[in-house]
């Protein structure tokens, strides 16, 4: 029971988890993108973060109100999270799924890793080699495609330095408080960035007029899938309360993984739902990544997952 329990609360196994829901999510965006309901980047970010207010829910489970410098932290993290989600799905939309959001995959860790030397203590958490094969993954499936860099690159490294800054302030407030305060005031911080969208009138005319026009079946797909990346992401900050932001983000590899293999199978089987090059040279990249990741993992196993557990960073 004891050994279970360390694995329910253990950071890395919960980052595996994570990652894994939200690479399955990410590959019905990518079918939900490509329809014309939610073509709108707008209101599909509209209401990614106005769910998040559901966070507030956890109030009674132990929030406690905090210094007015860490609840603004928390807050913050909020913002940015949404701000880099905006350059996230608009890469997403841009481009192949398994490509932009894989580049995420190898810049996003070092945007962390980076953000995090002089702000934590432990910025990788004494786990640099799998860290580093891992990261290698995400760097590897960005090459695998030849695209123009001039489009996407600028998307991803605002999103990655978004994400990694959420992560480290993310951090930081759950070392000094604990989850359910933290995750309250980020919640709220990507909840009020949702109402801010709704401020100028043609964003608020898109938003609510794509959103009426959108059919029955698609809006209830939209909120299924929403539903399970609210888990994947509830989980990936949970497990940044339990494990050094950098590692967590390099983990982001498994979703990438999926990514490949449910892009790869739709190809094969639904191309009508979208398409992507799986020519000899990709597929050998992409393979050459997945590897990657995987071994990373495994090392980071045999390290030891407990260096990236909770306690203070």
């Amino acid at each position: 029971m004891g050994a279970l329990q360390g694995l329910v609360l253990n950071g890395v196994f919960i980052a595996i988890i994570a990652h894994g829901l939200i690479g399955i999510s990410l590959v019905w965006d990518k079918v939900l993108l490509k329809r014309p309901q939610t073509k709108n980047l707008a209101s599909y970010v509209f209401w990614l973060g106005a769910i998040s207010v559901f966070g507030l829910v956890l109030i009674p489970f132990g929030f406690k109100v905090p210094k007015i410098s860490l609840a603004l932290m928390g807050f913050s993290a909020g913002l940015l999270d949404l701000i880099a989600s905006y350059f996230y799905y608009s890469a997403l939309k841009a481009g192949e799924a398994s490509e932009e959001l894989a580049a995420m995959g190898g810049f996003s860790p070092v945007a962390t890793a980076l953000l995090s030397i002089p702000l934590l203590k432990a910025p990788i958490g004494g786990l640099l080699l799998g860290f580093t094969v891992m990261t290698m993954g995400g760097f590897v499936m960005f090459f695998a495609e030849k695209r123009p860099l001039s489009k996407m690159l600028p998307k991803v490294i605002i999103a990655s330095a978004c994400f990694g800054m959420t992560n480290v302030l993310q951090k930081i407030v759950f070392n000094e408080t604990n989850f359910v305060t933290g995750y309250v005031f980020f919640t709220f911080g990507t909840f009020i960035g949702a109402m801010a969208l709704l401020v100028p009138p043609a964003w608020r005319r898109q938003i609510f007029e794509h959103s009426e026009e959108a059919p029955p079946r698609s809006k209830f797909w939209y909120m299924v899938n929403r539903f399970l990346a609210g888990v994947g992401s509830f989980l990936v900050v949970y497990a940044v309360s339990r494990a050094t932001p950098a590692l967590v983000e390099a983990i982001s590899g498994v979703r990438y993984v999926i990514i490949f293999i449910g892009a790869y199978g739709i190809t094969r089987l639904k191309p009508s739902w979208f398409s992507e090059d799986f020519s000899k040279r990709a597929l050998v990249f992409k393979a050459a990544a997945t590897c990657l990741v995987v071994a990373g993992l495994v090392i980071v196993g045999l390290q030891g997952g407990a260096a990236g557990s909770s306690g203070p960073q």
